[in-house]
């Protein structure tokens, strides 16, 4: 890292040097542009000049590829270093950026009048500076236009670019820049479930239906009303008791500023639905401006957290409620946080020495709305969070293989299948919806489908060429059949039964789904750390290959979607279920 107090101080002193500053800076390009606004969004005006933002900018890692073959080889059980986790001081080197990246952006900074001393936030790494900045001084150094953007359906209202430029020496040091031409922010992107009021709930003065419920007779009931105990019986979990809950933990990142209720927790839904649990809590965490005020809380927050620990207890469980300022209003002197979700909350967790081994989120946009280099900004930090030993599971999303038109947005309003990230990151584990017992079949929402941004990874390849190959030409044109494909496996999505308020309501949706797979996750992890051995950290390349055996096979259902029929669930892994739902105790013989 440069030393920037006398970095300043000579640069200071050679006023000749000015024009030649400029000069180097002078000669932009584009860094990302959109040809038409981001549909669900509408021109507002034009932002006060004076109007701050704070303006992340993320500069490219010297070692990424280390660190991803890093990932790689301590996550492929065929190695010799499976399980070696890296440490966080040992992730921070390898995504470091460049003493000539840092010099770069240092100088352009300073070229603006901006000294990377004040910056707001800068990461242990180096790799995120946050600095703040007027709009109008945005403008000048990104070329461009800000406008007030408003999002009807949300409410919704953001300081947002339609085109970004830097200086063509900047391209190769800096990944992205935010606030710019991501439009995705905590109210207008989704969560992955949704109250099904036409399937009835579980009325909540009823006797506990916490009583077991064996694994060989699962009843036909737990496939339209799911309770923690028909999902430990269908998942196999229900006889094994959490030994290493003084180490392991299971993290739920929740946004949209909601917030886990701890008497609809405790006093109804432990006391309905998991009686051994009555009198445990879990762990609020709030980041950046997080809620937390127990009133009013939010169907997908209790959802995650009584499902994670329905499943996992006692295994000590945190819930991160990640919020942001207020909607930009025209008189509001308060800086316009981007609202970009993940940054807050990825760059959050990879400042902490030690983290959940487990994590679940149920949250994802359609890909094509999120930049592609903003996406890989993010995707890359998951990577880091698998690289230190974290799972993390992700929600396919709830709309089969697109919802709406389907369109393009590149101008040419072609239409395609949508894939949804950050479920599309080759870097988590993405899980499908099912509905249903003896057997289980793909619940008709359940997101799936191929990157576009990202390449099919080796670990799934053996697994995705079976299913392309008997698909042959159907659908050609609409997906593209060298991404990266997702969901990698799937669980229970219809008629959970979700405590709101006090009264139990039937929710559905991946987002029941992935907690779901998070719990037996970190039961998983339980048993390996109890056993002396290192957690799990990033699933992909364990489940494609030794592990595979370790899912019940779903083997009927279709994603419908865009207009089209979907893809069809089918005998090995399939973009509706992935490779089915899991078996404990079977991987637990698997991963010993």
């Amino acid at each position: 890292m440069l030393l920037l107090s006398t970095f300043v101080v000579v640069l200071a002193g050679l006023s000749g040097a000015k024009p030649l500053a400029s000069k180097r800076w002078n000669n932009v390009a584009v860094k990302h542009r959109w040809v038409e606004i981001p549909r669900g969004w509408e021109y507002h005006s034009t932002p006060p000049g004076d109007h701050l933002l704070d303006m992340r900018i993320g500069l490219k890692q010297d070692k990424l590829d280390e660190l991803i073959s890093s990932l790689y080889e301590v996550s492929d059980p065929a190695h010799e270093r499976y399980g070696q986790h890296l440490s966080k001081e040992e992730v921070d080197a390898l995504v470091a950026p460049h003493p000539d990246t840092v010099e770069a952006v240092e100088s352009w900074l300073l070229h603006h009048g901006i000294n990377p001393v004040d910056a707001q936030f800068r990461s242990a790494s180096g790799e995120w500076i946050t600095i703040r900045v007027t709009v109008a001084q945005a403008e000048r150094m990104l070329d461009t236009k800000y406008g007030v953007y408003y999002h009807p359906a949300s409410g919704s209202s953001v300081v947002r670019t339609m085109e970004y430029s830097l200086p063509a020496e900047l391209h190769s040091h800096v990944q992205m820049i935010s606030p710019t031409t991501y439009f995705g922010t905590m109210r207008s992107m989704r969560s992955t479930s949704f109250i099904q009021p036409q399937t009835t709930a579980l009325v909540e003065d009823a006797d506990s239906f916490a009583a077991e419920i064996s694994p060989l007779a699962v009843p036909a009931s737990c496939g339209t009303t799911v309770t923690p105990a028909c999902l430990r019986a269908m998942y196999n979990t229900t006889a094994y008791v959490p030994k290493a809950t003084a180490t392991n933990k299971l993290g739920v990142a929740g946004y949209l500023q909601e917030f886990a209720n701890d008497a609809d927790l405790q006093v109804t839904f432990f006391k309905s639905f998991r009686t051994d649990a009555v009198g445990s809590t879990f762990t609020h965490v709030q980041v950046n401006g997080g809620l937390n005020t127990q009133s009013d809380p939010g169907v997908e927050a209790n959802l995650d957290i009584q499902y994670t620990e329905g499943i996992s207890f006692p295994t000590p469980n945190i819930y991160y409620s990640t919020g942001g300022s207020p909607p930009f209003l025209k008189d509001d002197s308060t800086p316009s946080n981007t609202n970009e979700p993940y940054l807050d909350w990825l760059n959050f967790i990879l400042n902490q020495t030690t983290i959940p081994q487990t994590f679940t989120t149920s949250y994802g946009d359609d890909e094509q709305t999120v930049p592609q280099d903003y996406a890989i900004s993010v995707c890359n930090l998951f990577a880091q969070l698998g690289a230190r030993g974290s799972s993390i599971m992700f929600s396919s999303g709830d709309n089969g293989v697109g919802s709406g038109d389907c369109l393009t947005n590149d101008g040419t309003n072609r239409e395609i299948f949508q894939p949804a990230f950050p479920a599309s990151c080759p870097f988590v584990t993405a899980v499908g919806g099912t509905t249903r017992v003896n057997p289980e079949v793909a619940v008709s929402f359940s997101g799936g489908g191929f990157s576009r941004y990202f390449a099919q990874p080796s670990y799934q390849t053996a697994s995705v060429t079976p299913f392309l190959t008997a698909l042959g030409t159907k659908f050609a044109g609409l997906y593209n059949a060298t991404g990266r494909a997702y969901p990698d496996v799937s669980a229970a999505a219809n008629g959970f039964q979700v405590v709101i308020g006090g009264r139990t309501s039937s929710v559905g949706g991946t987002s029941a789904s992935s907690p779901t797979v998070a719990g037996v996750v970190a039961l998983l992890n339980d048993f390996r750390i109890s056993e002396g051995k290192a957690p799990l950290g990033f699933l992909n390349p364990l489940i494609y290959s030794t592990a595979k055996s370790g899912f019940n096979d779903i083997v009927s259902g279709s994603n419908p979607g865009c207009g089209q029929a979907g893809f069809t669930a089918t005998t090995g892994w399939d973009p509706v279920t992935g490779l089915g739902t899991p078996d404990f105790l079977r991987l637990q013989a698997l991963v010993a």
